[in-house]
């Protein structure tokens, strides 16, 4: 899941009958000492020497009539790299943590995130979190991050949303940083400066989450799930610890 870059603080819950994902978003200028990563990690750290278990972690992301014919990506030295082609349109991957996780966390090693987009998404989000994905390996930190995304946008050289595009996120297995180790099985939804209120978005007993992200143009709709990839019921504490 890709977090909207980080202009605010703010704390987001989606509720429903068994169901709970809360996502802190801090702001950048959080004292060094508060600060569990300050600086890269040595880049050996933030990828999967078992080529197989990367391919698998990705895999679980989405039901397995989807992810067995979908293409599979996995990080190399300078960015992602296809392990497996695929039939179905559909794209599985493990995002790290220069994408797809809160603030404190943006150095964080262990961040394994696996999703699995379709074709429009593949087209288009993914096409964002890959070159992020490129310049967190190059060292960039988050505020040079923010200036690349806000440079590649305005010579259009990352693509507005598609379309449909969406993903699936429901693993088990992965790690999202230490401040929300574990999300809840879900859906995501990607659009370009969409209004979260079309969807009944953040009102008082909808389940689904809206978050607009001003730097990206980008709007995410987040739709809870009963069931993990594996068909199993989701039960709180129900998850598998997925370290690396």
């Amino acid at each position: 899941m890709r977090m909207p870059m980080k202009t605010k603080k703010r704390t987001i819950w989606i509720m429903a009958p068994v169901l709970a994902i809360s996502i802190g978003f801090l702001l950048p200028n959080a004292t060094a000492q508060s600060d569990p990563y300050p600086k890269m990690a040595p880049i050996d750290q933030y990828l999967m020497p078992d080529q197989g278990a990367e391919i698998a972690l990705a895999r679980s992301a989405a039901p397995e009539s989807i992810s067995r014919d979908a293409e599979v990506l996995i990080l190399g030295r300078h960015g992602f790299e296809t392990a497996v082609k695929g039939k179905n349109g559909f794209v599985c991957i493990v995002a790290r943590s220069w994408t797809s996780v809160p603030d404190p966390d943006f150095w964080n090693p262990k961040v394994r995130v696996p999703m699995c987009l379709n074709a429009p998404a593949a087209r288009s989000y993914l096409l964002h979190l890959t070159k992020e994905t490129e310049w967190g390996l190059a060292g960039r930190t988050q505020a040079q991050m923010t200036e690349s995304i806000t440079a590649a946008i305005a010579k259009n050289e990352l693509p507005a949303m598609e379309s449909g595009a969406m993903c699936y996120m429901l693993s088990k297995q992965g790690y999202a940083g230490d401040s929300t180790p574990h999300w809840p099985p879900h859906l995501m939804f990607f659009y370009s400066d969409t209004d979260p209120a079309i969807w009944g978005a953040n009102l008082q007993g909808s389940p689904v989450l809206g978050v607009n992200d001003t730097v990206e143009h980008l709007t995410s709709f987040v739709v809870p799930v009963q069931r993990w990839s594996d068909g199993a019921d989701y039960r709180e504490g129900s998850v598998a610890e997925h370290h690396h």
